[in-house]
């Protein structure tokens, strides 16, 4: 696949609070063409030894950029209705979800989570990944790529002309 300058979608990690994980979704953001936002305070410093390493040499490849706040990130957001929240607090699985290019896709520190007025302002968008296993919740990273993977799958005949 041909790296475009107009990510076909978007990831935004709200706090994210492990370098390895954030260093992990990176390098997946790098592989499926998408842009990734990080929206702060974050747990961890960018120049840190374990985000390099887990995005290893595809850092320099990635679409990103860095938000001191999430008022500042809502702020930037230009079309509210594409974008979704994913939470094991939501109602609606991603399943039934149609995705387009261009979708933003949100998730929450992984100690806690989105926000939960951030939620609450955004009921109609909380997605979930229905898991049937006895845990509370997936890898930060596990989540983000199984979400791009399902949004690619549906935008393959869009993609596919690029």
């Amino acid at each position: 696949m041909i790296q475009n300058k107009n990510p076909f979608f978007n990831v935004t990690l709200i706090e994210p609070e492990i370098p390895q994980n954030t260093g992990n979704i990176g390098r997946t953001c790098v592989g499926v063409n998408a842009g990734l936002t990080l929206v702060g305070p974050l747990g961890f410093e960018i120049n840190d030894t374990n985000l390099k390493r887990a995005g290893l040499d595809y850092w320099q490849h990635l679409n990103w950029r860095q938000l001191n706040s999430l008022q500042e990130w809502e702020k930037s957001i230009a079309d509210q209705s594409r974008v979704f929240y994913f939470s094991t607090h939501g109602k609606k699985s991603y399943y039934h979800t149609d995705f387009k290019l261009g979708d933003t896709f949100v998730f929450g520190k992984e100690t806690k989570g989105l926000p939960k007025d951030l939620m609450q302002r955004n009921q109609d968008r909380v997605l979930t990944i229905p898991m049937t296993g006895p845990i509370r919740s997936l890898n930060l990273a596990t989540a983000v790529a199984i979400v791009l993977f399902e949004a690619l799958r549906q935008n393959h005949q869009q993609i596919s002309e690029f």
